[in-house]
């Protein structure tokens, strides 16, 4: 008979956050892949845990993905355990998941810590809402996704490195408009856990000031609360044609006035 194969959702920073039942699974499973050993045995260890653990990332998820299937098959219960948070959601995890269901092994999630939760639950978040992941590195990628998902009609979730918020604020402005709702939590259940809230405009505002240090979790808005443009605003100047379509939106404006804006800022 084979295996169970245990989805650990981790702490994202509190290690009070692990829950009883997930205490429990990782004392008894035959072995713990981790997304990286290091990080786990500090939480391991806080637990008195003394369990065999694995190597699982980007890097060795095919190969360990078929050894950790063989295991299962053998009838042995293996944990899956990522950094933080819930496994598969923005980390690995989904190949083994597929391939142990398709192997008629049990797969059993279990629920706890997720950022994206606790982000969109202290952001007072709307329905519906998208888990976007992380926001994608290079600029036009960004842009891309930014405008794919700029007419969601709820709430937005996405995470973020602090160096490159600066740039990632700075596109949200341009595609989603500076007026866009924008709460972004920082260090989630951590000592300086922070929730800033307002605008993307007033979140740029602010970390022009302040560099940002820590963990981001954003939750953008839906956009039919943007106000209209002043009579002086202009778009930026870098914007390509479809870029400026969103603007416009955004803004209240025709595409005939934001054209010609745009062309006052490239002069």
């Amino acid at each position: 008979m084979p295996g169970t194969l245990y989805l650990v959702a981790s702490p994202i920073g509190n290690l009070e956050d692990l829950t009883h039942r997930a205490a429990r699974i990782l004392g008894e499973v035959a072995l713990i892949a981790c997304e990286d050993t290091r990080h786990s045995r500090r939480l391991l260890e806080h637990y008195g845990i003394h369990r065999p653990t694995l190597s699982y990332h980007r890097l060795n998820e095919a190969a360990r993905a078929e050894a950790l299937l063989a295991r299962l098959r053998a009838g042995e219960d293996v944990a899956l355990l990522s950094d933080a948070g819930t496994p598969v959601l923005s980390d690995p995890g989904a190949r083994l998941v597929a391939a142990a269901a398709a192997a008629g092994v049990r797969v059993v999630p279990l629920p706890g810590p997720s950022a994206a939760l606790a982000a969109l639950a202290g952001a007072g978040a709307e329905e519906p809402v998208a888990l976007l992941g992380f926001v994608p590195a290079r600029a036009g990628e960004r842009r891309r996704w930014l405008q794919t998902w700029s007419a969601w009609p709820g709430s937005l979730v996405a995470f973020e490195a602090p160096h490159r918020l600066a740039a990632s604020l700075a596109d949200l402005e341009a595609v989603l408009g500076p007026e866009r709702p924008l709460v972004v939590a920082r260090e989630l259940t951590k000592q300086f856990e922070e929730f800033l809230r307002g605008t993307v405009a007033s979140a740029r505002a602010h970390f022009a000031v302040h560099p940002p240090r820590g963990e981001f979790t954003l939750v953008i808005g839906a956009g039919n609360t943007a106000a209209p443009a002043a009579a002086g605003d202009s778009p930026p100047a870098e914007l390509d044609r479809d870029q400026l379509k969103q603007w416009a939106r955004a803004h209240g404006l025709s595409r005939s006035e934001a054209y010609r804006r745009w062309q006052q800022a490239r002069r």
